[in-house]
């Protein structure tokens, strides 16, 4: 299974934390020492789930060495829809013109992106499908509430997209090894950690110091279980991309592992949380900076609560 080309869209507009004083008391010293957020992205007029989506694709296609009718899967995956029916699948689907494509939605909190790349490998595994594309775009403003004093302050917009395939087509590929997913609703706080509930308070965060202890405990584990499968230790990636939720469980993945904190890639403190893009987004953004045969692991942990991993090689 391989990455063929990769593709992002950030919007322009930045929040800095001195935008929450007055709706919820937080200081700007105060967010970023407790989260390493200066600035969010957010989707300006006009723009949202579905455009941000679409332009992540437009931005893959540059680099992508086959047609892109030639796609016959397409997974969108994110929690932040705009609709649930007419997802960002079936739009690209018609915006691109992939006519010979099943399209899919695929939800599992801020894992969506790794359960849908594990959603890919299982259509190329049942020989249904040999090229894929997935996006995943995330519109966390829209649901966001800014009075919340838990996570009102942590959300960023951003979308991603990559195009992979069954088998290698070009030179400029990039393997992945191995994917490896867990759902969490057993243990800690579970379905109750994070939610979304849009005719109620949004997304909210309830208990944060849950999230914290299972997220750094979990990333981990994620990245152990994909460099085991490769006969590997973590400390033998070169490059680490945690889940951008808080850049203090960054921190603490990084001091449980004794790894240095330059081989940890992140964007949260400019672009904030961007939920599920945001692991694949720092890949995205990073690409240039790889050289072939590095290994890069990458780790994420979301509400419900979920888990999922994959290590990539240049």
């Amino acid at each position: 299974m391989y990455i063929n080309s990769t593709g992002y869209y950030i919007p322009a507009e930045r929040v800095p934390n001195e935008h929450f004083l007055n709706l919820n008391g937080l200081t700007s010293e105060w967010i970023l020492q407790r989260t390493g957020i200066r600035t969010r992205s957010k989707a300006g007029e006009g723009e949202g789930h579905n455009s941000m989506g679409l332009a992540a694709i437009r931005d893959a296609i540059k680099t992508l060495p086959y047609d892109i009718t030639d796609v016959d899967l397409i997974v969108s995956a994110a929690y932040s829809p705009y609709d649930t029916v007419a997802t960002l699948a079936h739009i690209a689907q018609r915006e691109f013109g992939m006519e010979k494509a099943k399209a899919v939605y695929a939800s599992s909190a801020c894992s969506s992106f790794v359960n849908g790349l594990e959603i890919i490998e299982g259509y190329f595994a049942m020989n249904k499908a040999t090229k894929a594309l997935i996006v995943c775009s995330e519109h966390n403003t829209y649901y966001a509430n800014e009075t919340d004093k838990v996570c009102g302050h942590l959300w960023g917009d951003a979308a991603v997209a990559f195009f992979v395939s069954k088998e290698k087509i070009s030179d400029n590929d990039m393997a992945i090894k191995s994917i490896y997913t867990h759902g969490l609703g057993h243990i800690g706080k579970g379905p109750e950690g994070v939610r979304l509930r849009p005719h109620e308070d949004g997304i909210a965060m309830p208990d944060g110091k849950d999230v914290f202890i299972h997220a750094c405990k979990n990333l981990i584990h994620g990245l152990e279980v994909v460099t085991k499968e490769n006969g590997m230790e973590v400390a033998d990636l070169d490059y680490i991309i945690c889940h951008q939720a808080n850049m203090r469980i960054v921190a603490n993945v990084a001091h449980n592992l004794q790894m240095d904190n330059s081989k940890f890639l992140n964007n949260i403190e400019e672009l904030g949380n961007t939920g599920s893009a945001s692991s694949a987004l720092v890949f995205a953004q990073n690409i240039d900076k790889f050289k072939k045969g590095q290994k890069i692991g990458l780790s994420v942990f979301g509400g419900g609560y979920s888990v999922g991993a994959f290590l990539v090689e240049i």
